[in-house]
């Protein structure tokens, strides 16, 4: 192992699991179309460091070496995979989340599989996973889907308000280093749709005039990459059905995470906790750092 990656490097938290060689694929990929260095981190957890005692002699040792070669492992199969990509490792004794939260202090990507050993083999999406896509200050892409076969030239983005510039801009970046397309999609629930009431016409034209203005404020950052096309789609549906549906003709969905609403508001929020759960592709949980117009405007 070395020292650390540096700034402008793919950061990769990986275990032993299929989903994290899934992970481990992708991630390497990305830093190779970056042009950036690949640090690999592996955690072995603080119960390592519990293993010394009377019934645990020499246990740490053989948990750091299984880790160390975990490693080393993933070095070489991803070094022969991407021979121009610098790889750094690094082993970590911390709770895995923690340490990768640590880490990414100095990636400007951080890349994680949907879920480790640790979870129940009917969870879709792991508590690291999780908890990295909940708390990072900088965007994570939750690898799921079969990203061997996809390639249908698109990155799609899920466009919730205006604040979700920074979430349009890392998809044009990321459609741009890939020769794709964006989809910015935009999708509400009538306001007027209240039991069995059908809503007029007028009154859903006026709502869908006013959502288009919110998905044209998002999309101002497409004058940035003029070599990128770009497609819109308002859609009239529940925002997370919408972007599941979207997935599947997609190589990566970008998602805006915003800051829970409420006391007891999910970090994730509902929508992106759904698209995580279920997308059929790879997942980037962008963080939005400009407060809501109601703040703005205070």
């Amino acid at each position: 192992m070395t020292g650390d990656g540096g700034p402008g490097s793919v950061l990769l938290g990986i275990d032993d699991t299929s989903y994290s060689w899934l992970a481990a694929d992708w991630a390497a990929g990305e830093a190779e179309l970056r042009g950036c260095a690949l640090k690999i981190v592996h955690s072995v957890g603080r119960s390592a460091d519990a293993a010394y005692g009377e019934t645990g002699v020499g246990l740490t040792e053989r948990v750091l070496e299984a880790g160390v070669g975990v490693l080393d492992h993933a070095r070489a199969r991803l070094g022969a995979a991407h021979p121009g990509v610098p790889i750094d490792t690094a082993l970590a004794r911390d709770d895995p989340a923690e340490a990768l939260l640590a880490a990414a202090q100095d990636a400007d990507l951080v890349v994680v599989g949907t879920r480790g050993r640790g979870g129940f083999a009917g969870l879709l999406l792991g508590s690291v996973s999780r908890k990295v896509a909940a708390h990072a200050d900088r965007p994570v892409v939750v690898v799921r889907g079969d990203t061997a076969k996809a390639d249908h030239g698109v990155v799609v983005v899920g466009v919730r308000d205006e604040r979700d510039e920074e979430a349009v801009r890392f998809a044009l970046a990321e459609a741009d280093s890939r020769r794709a397309g964006v989809r910015l999609v935009h999708a509400w629930a009538p306001l007027v749709r209240v039991g069995i009431m059908v809503p007029q016409v007028s009154n859903l034209e006026e709502e869908r005039a006013a959502h288009a203005q919110v998905l044209n404020h998002a999309a101002r950052p497409v004058a940035e990459y003029p070599n990128v096309h770009v497609d819109t789609e308002l859609s009239v549906d529940s925002p997370a059905a919408a972007l599941v549906q979207a997935s599947a003709r997609a190589d990566l969905m970008v998602l805006p995470r915003h800051p829970a609403e409420g006391r007891f508001g999910l970090r994730l929020g509902s929508v992106v906790h759904a698209v995580l759960h279920h997308a059929s592709c790879p997942v980037a949980v962008v963080p939005t750092s400009r407060p809501a117009a109601a703040d703005e405007a205070s």
